[in-house]
């Protein structure tokens, strides 16, 4: 059967039927998945160790500074690692295995070999200090991590110690006692050990802020995943039917540019995996710099970006004050936090061949959720776009009731690329979940073309340059000081990532600002720490629930800085 384009162009719905009929690449058909109805790819891999080993080639894949590592390359490394996994430290089907580690190439063999042994890949926030790395090991009871040196420093610092294997990328001298070399591994090539994995079977977990207390693990499936990646793919399709367009065709290979975590689901999923699916080449960043970033499309003639809107604003700040040719970009993606209008125009002008997209999505969503790109953000720049193929959305009440186009509610979603739910965290999971519905605790509308705009938050979070921080955990580390009585935190204005951390606080004493950010090292990672600080020697003001009244200090504390 093949996929006729039409004189005249279709709408999405009737591109995306045409695309999962039966017999079409996209074909799809429904299953019952934890007691949920789902679409699912008839034509999906069943696991990341099929997709991985599916697409093995000479074509580059990842560049690392001066390092580059074909399709191969990697997997073989992979499977080195998947031996010594299985055959030396007892690594079994279920086992969680952690990755803590800035994004080097030793982080995409770990997490290939994690997953293609049918364990579970805890992808740590590498930005995490020894408190929560602390949490995240014994609350995942990871068997053993994947750590560089700056991760391997702070894991020495967690009281008390833990008692778990470390297998050690790119450390200096001298290696901690106990400490397995990644390297050493590496120069014994081994075959990737036989393994047969269920498409529901867990695969990774994912520490994501809630609002309060700590990070939540969140729980996805090969089958979850994998849906995700194919929902980008089949968005591309039906743009490309509606718009009567051909696949783009380069006369080199198609390059991305990673300058997002690879911990976050925009760096594994929408960046890394989709890139192994599509064989493009993969470029790395230790760090987030916009000039290196730069240089680096210049150089390996980067054809797409993905990434929060504070990052790619950088970048268009950057092609305006620079001589650097960026007109190889061709897609500038965002998500995590919503763009301001006037950004993604400039987008559209600065970069003459690009097009704009963003999308809304979740850790719990595996990264999907809504879509919208090209002229149609352009037409509705504050829209987060219209639901994946794989998902249902719905605006729904207090009480559970959807509502009709235009009304505001929470936005609610289901399908087959959620998570199955927090790692043993009955409670977190009977909050988040009713009737197979997530709560996303976003407030959100839908127009009658069914584009979806997210208005306001119902969760007490604060999104920094796309990432989501909790403001109860950073209020239960300021209460950790022995000076601090109350502690209110709250999200502050700022042009370029959104949201800054604010923060108002009923103290015994003076407290010195820089003393405070110190002592919060050791219970928060750095991004988390408050940047602007309030002190009072009063009790913090009450609502009629006896509650600490945020929006009263948040608006007191916003004014005093001029914001």
């Amino acid at each position: 059967m093949t996929i006729t384009i039409p004189d005249k162009p279709l709408s999405r719905t009737d591109a995306l039927k045409q695309l999962t009929a039966p017999g079409q690449p996209f074909a799809m058909q429904v299953l019952d998945i934890g007691g949920t109805p789902c679409r699912v790819y008839v034509n999906a891999p069943n696991s990341l160790r099929e997709l991985f080993a599916e697409n093995r080639s000479d074509e580059t894949f990842f560049v690392y500074e001066d390092e580059r590592y074909s399709f191969e390359d990697m997997y073989q490394r992979a499977s080195t690692i998947a031996a010594t996994l299985v055959n030396d430290l007892g690594v079994s089907r279920g086992d969680r295995v952690a990755i803590a580690m800035r994004n080097y190439p030793e982080w995409i063999m770990a997490f290939t070999a994690i997953t293609s042994i049918g364990a579970i890949a805890v992808a740590m926030n590498a930005l995490w200090g020894p408190e929560e790395m602390a949490y995240g090991l014994s609350h995942s009871g990871a068997r053993l991590v994947f750590a560089d040196q700056e991760r391997v420093d702070r894991l020495a610092r967690c009281e008390p110690s833990l008692d778990i294997d470390i297998i050690g990328v790119r450390l200096n001298e001298p290696v901690p006692p106990g400490v397995r070399l990644i390297s050493d591994i590496l120069a014994m090539p081994a075959a990737m050990p036989v393994a047969e994995i269920d498409p529901d079977e867990d695969t990774l977990i994912l520490y994501t802020s809630g609002s309060t207390g700590h990070p939540k693990g969140a729980v996805s499936s090969h089958r979850a995943v994998i849906s995700a990646l194919l929902s980008w793919e089949i968005d591309a399709a039906a743009s490309a039917l509606i718009n009567n367009t051909e696949p783009l065709v380069l006369p080199y290979q198609i390059a991305t540019l990673l300058g997002v975590p690879l911990f976050h689901v925009a760096g594994s999923h929408a960046v890394y995996l989709s890139c192994y699916r599509s064989q493009r080449k993969l470029v790395g960043m230790y760090k987030w710099d916009v000039e290196t970033a730069a240089e680096l499309i210049e150089r390996e003639q980067i054809a797409s970006f993905v990434a929060p809107a504070a990052m790619t604003g950088d970048l268009v700040e950057a092609a305006l004050r620079t001589h650097r040719d960026l007109s190889s970009l061709l897609v500038v993606g965002g998500g995590g936090a919503p763009r301001a209008p006037d950004q993604v125009k400039r987008i559209a002008t600065t970069f003459k061949q690009a097009i704009p997209n963003t999308g809304w999505g979740m850790t719990e969503t595996n990264a999907i959720g809504t879509g919208i790109s090209g002229q149609d953000y352009l037409d509705r720049p504050s829209s987060s776009g219209r639901v994946a193929a794989v998902l249902d959305v719905a605006i729904m009440d207090e009480a559970g009731n959807h509502l009709p186009q235009g009304q505001r509610g929470e936005l609610m979603v289901r399908g087959t690329s959620m998570i199955r739910g927090y790692w043993d965290n009955p409670a977190a999971n009977a909050s988040s979940f009713t009737d197979g519905w997530f709560h996303t605790g976003d407030v959100a509308y839908q127009d009658e073309e069914g584009f979806v705009f997210i208005v306001d938050r119902l969760k007490q979070l604060i999104i920094r340059g796309g990432e989501n921080i909790g403001c109860g955990e950073v209020e239960a580390a300021l209460l950790n000081h022995p000076d601090v009585i109350e502690a209110s935190v709250y999200g502050v204005p700022d042009e370029r990532l959104g949201e800054e951390i604010g923060t108002t606080i009923y103290v015994r004493k003076a407290v010195d600002e820089e003393a405070l950010r110190g002592f919060l090292v050791d219970h928060l990672a750095r991004f988390k720490i408050p940047r602007y600080i309030s002190l009072t020697f009063e009790t913090l003001p009450r609502i009629a629930s006896g509650k600490i009244d945020k929006i009263e200090l948040r608006a007191k504390h916003s004014k005093g800085l001029g914001l």
